[in-house]
């Protein structure tokens, strides 16, 4: 906004009251004028300036204004009631979702339309859409209920849309919840310390706050089969609801389609969305801030191999952010948005018998959802199965359940139903069918061939592809305009004999540094972590990443580099790295060795498990240098980080962490569990874990 001081405007002190009461009596020709004709004009031309800018600064401009009103988006004060949106729209259920990976939100979706085989009538919601204050009224509504489907991100955290309502149940203790009807279904992963935090922090804060829990926390677990716990779940919340509510399921199981198809034959391509996640044309004109609906596209400048042998292929990327403006720490996360490989997706054009290249738009049959189409509309179906759903996933029960009816063979229309069902005939025929042989949905019809379903119904029915992340391998204070990734390749051989590749390693392995003359980039952005460096430099830090799980040490032991460059005082830095044979696969070998002979890192400890007869693992090493890690963790106040597989090996990590407390500190494992739960409460303890 424009400030009065942008031109400099001379000052005048006049005394109003001496002018009112001037007489027009000669003065004596000795006294001059208290103006002069030039200063009054100069005065009112300055006045009138200023009153002209003070005026045209004010004045809208018809036409944007004209546009603003007439737009259907624009944001309203009902567009962040719910409550008004469910009263206007008849809907009596509300299934709020806190998703990171799009699974919360997928069930979220189910839940939502389940509503209306039930005599009732639902939505999903993103609670960051929405003014949670609300959810007291919700009571207003007749036989109102409120569903959350709450994944836990990390370390026990929310997800990105649910932070402001975990800050919200935090914060407000006065809230009257008492005509409140709810449940929760809570989605996280069993290896991982804080067990579906999320969901029980909102199941068990709802209940306090006087709400009333209808139905029991499910608890689904990524580790297991979370679709499983989601199905035996469901089958079990919708009979209770109709008991509470006294209201009679309708028997209807036919398919209830959410999206209405439209064909655009002689549409402008300026008007076509062609892989953009947000607004449209976003790829051609960027605009910071750039964030996981707006992602920068950064140039790859280095795509290098980092193993020198085996079958397996490591990489290591740089890509550039120059411009961008965009921050990082070392610890956090780049997220990628990849593209399905294409041969599968003309595949799939081929065996559905569709010009993929026709431009179409599915949009909500709901007027009023906030959600108007699957994904970004209009756009094509090529565009749709390259860049915005996952073709590659085996499909979940749901899409099996609402495709039957496209298969001509009873049979196969009979076991798509049953794999959907919580029959345990039907729950292992899904998972040995499906999961064991990792078919996707060009291999579930390609092995079904009277399966033909149409392809509007299908891109409806996928789930979203979803963006990929990755701890950052580099510091910001070494490499300001430039991220660095570490990953492996993604490959394997299903039960079926096909070769199934992992979208996104698969894709970045293939981003050359020109591609046809062109730069090769990457729509990007950046999640904050609080997998941090001490905020004192003098504390020992001690990090354990076997494999690729070494990437964001990399940046540590740049940054601990750094700060020695500027004359601070480091502490100890200790790294125990684990890979599966030094010839084969010893990640950053050249780096970690200069980094040890220059004093960066004190303590380099290696662990090649397959280069003798025993394997040897990292926790086997850290068992060997338990003297020094007990003096550096309980006198030095060193800070412990582990970065890598969630399952097996931080599990073993942790147990030689007890070990080490029971056998150095005389503790019992009661004792030792303790201790190290108390430096996991101190940020002394940090993992970037994943399953």
């Amino acid at each position: 906004m424009s400030n009065i001081s942008a031109f400099s405007v001379p000052m005048y002190s006049v005394n109003m009251a001496d002018m009112e009461t001037e007489t027009p009596t000669p003065m004596p020709e000795e006294e001059e004028p208290l103006f002069s004709n030039l200063d009054l004009f100069l005065f009112t031309l300055i006045i009138g300036l200023f009153i002209y800018w003070f005026m045209s600064r004010k004045k809208p401009d018809p036409i944007p204004e004209f546009k603003k009103l007439e737009t259907a988006s624009t944001p309203t004060t009902r567009d962040t009631s719910f409550i008004e949106k469910m009263k206007k729209t008849g809907k009596n259920v509300i299934v709020f979702y806190g998703s990171q990976t799009g699974t919360a939100e997928e069930f979220a979706n189910r839940l939502s339309k389940d509503a209306q085989r039930y005599g009732m009538k639902g939505m999903a919601a993103d609670p960051e859409e929405y003014e949670m204050a609300e959810l007291s009224r919700l009571g207003e509504i007749e036989n109102s209920l409120a569903i959350f489907c709450m994944a836990t991100y990390g370390e026990g955290d929310p997800t990105d849309n649910a932070q402001d309502l975990y800050d919200w149940l935090q914060e407000n203790d006065d809230e009257d919840f008492s005509g409140l009807n709810y449940t929760v279904f809570g989605l996280g992963n069993k290896t991982y310390e804080h067990y579906n935090a999320m969901g029980k922090y909102v199941d068990k804060r709802l209940e306090e706050l006087g709400a009333k829990r209808i139905f029991d926390l499910g608890l689904g677990d990524d580790d297991g089969n979370v679709e499983e716990d989601f199905i035996s779940w469901r089958e079990q919340f919708w009979p209770a609801v109709c008991e509470h509510f006294g209201v009679e399921p309708l028997g209807d199981d036919s398919s209830i389609r959410q999206y209405e198809l439209k064909e655009y034959p002689d549409i402008n391509a300026s008007k076509v969305y062609t892989g953009e996640i947000g607004r449209l044309k976003s790829f051609e004109v960027q605009k910071p801030p750039f964030d996981s609906k707006n992602p920068f596209l950064a140039s790859v400048t280095v795509n290098r191999r980092l193993n020198k042998a085996g079958d397996r292929h490591l990489m290591h990327l740089e890509l550039d952010i120059t411009g961008s403006k965009i921050r990082y720490e070392s610890g956090d996360h780049v997220a990628v948005f990849p593209t399905n490989d294409t041969a599968l997706v003309n595949k799939l054009g081929k065996i559905l018998e569709v010009d993929l290249d026709v431009v179409i738009s599915l949009n909500n049959l709901d007027d009023e959802s906030n959600k108007k189409h699957p994904f970004p509309c209009p756009t094509t179906y090529r565009t749709a199965l390259t860049h915005y759903l996952d073709i590659t996933h085996p499909p979940r029960t749901n899409v099996l359940y609402e495709m039957a009816q496209y298969a001509s063979d009873p049979k196969d229309q009979e076991n798509m139903r049953k794999m959907a069902s919580s029959s345990p005939e039907g729950k292992a025929l899904y998972q040995n069918w499906v999961l064991d042989a990792s078919r996707n949905i060009l291999a579930i019809l390609e092995d079904m061939p009277s399966l033909r379903p149409p392809i509007d119904h299908l891109c409806e029915l996928l789930p979203r592809l979803q963006a990929r992340y990755y701890s950052i391998a580099s510091s910001s204070k070494v490499h300001p305009n430039s991220i660095h990734i570490c990953a492996v390749v993604v490959e394997y051989k299903t039960k079926t004999g096909r070769t199934n590749k992992g979208v996104a390693t698969t894709w970045l392995k293939n981003k050359q540094i020109t591609d046809n003359g062109h730069k090769s980039t990457v729509p990007m952005f950046i999640r904050k972590s609080q997998f941090r460096l001490p905020f004192k430099a003098t504390n020992p830090v001690i990090m354990i990443g076997p494999g690729t799980g070494i990437a964001p040490f990399m940046g540590f032991i740049q940054e601990r580099a750094w700060l020695k460059e500027q004359a601070k005082e480091v502490g100890e830095t200790v790294m125990f790295f684990g890979c599966r044979h030094k010839n084969e696969d010893y990640l950053y070998q050249e780096e970690l060795e200069e980094a040890e002979k220059t004093g960066v890192l004190t303590q380099l400890n290696v662990a090649f498990s397959r280069d003798q007869e025993h394997k040897v693992y990292v926790q086997h090493l850290l068992k060997k240098s338990k003297e020094h890690l007990w003096k550096l963790i309980h006198t030095n106040n060193a800070h412990i980080y582990i970065c890598g597989d969630a399952r097996n090996m931080a599990r073993d990590v942790q147990t030689a962490f007890y070990e080490i407390a029971e056998e150095m500190g005389g503790m019992t494992r009661t004792q030792s569990t303790d201790y190290v739960k108390k430096l996991m409460a101190k940020g002394r303890y940090s993992q970037d874990v994943w399953s």
